[in-house]
């Protein structure tokens, strides 16, 4: 275990409110889906995962856990981890249609060019 994704958990259908005013004040915006009904807004009040970059060739992955009875995101390490490296996991946005695709920068040899 690396980090704990963590923010305030929100019901999906207010994610697009919250982008929307995210935007219009300037301010970056760090969500994390944790299924269909609940994503974490970790825009104002996270933890450091937020700041972990998509990477097609990542070191690091994400899964949702249980523990007691409620949901986290917990980053994993896929190997080990060198001082000073950068850490990184597969976004693994939804598909959407050709004309929404998000461009990939990660610079990774196998880079699918796409976040999604």
């Amino acid at each position: 275990m690396v980090i704990e994704y963590s923010g305030i958990v929100v019901r999906s259908v207010l994610t697009d409110k919250r982008e929307k005013f995210y935007d219009s004040k300037g301010i970056g915006c760090y969500m994390f889906r944790m299924d269909a009904a609940e994503v974490v807004d970790a825009t104002m009040h996270g933890s450091a995962a937020r700041f972990i970059n998509h990477s097609c060739e990542p070191n690091c992955y994400s899964r949702v856990i249980h523990v007691e009875g409620h949901k986290h995101i917990v980053i994993f390490a896929l190997r080990r981890i060198h001082r000073g490296e950068e850490l990184t996991y597969d976004y693994k946005f939804p598909i959407e249609e050709p004309a929404a695709k998000l461009p990939c920068n990660c610079g990774a040899k196998r880079c699918r060019r796409f976040l999604n």
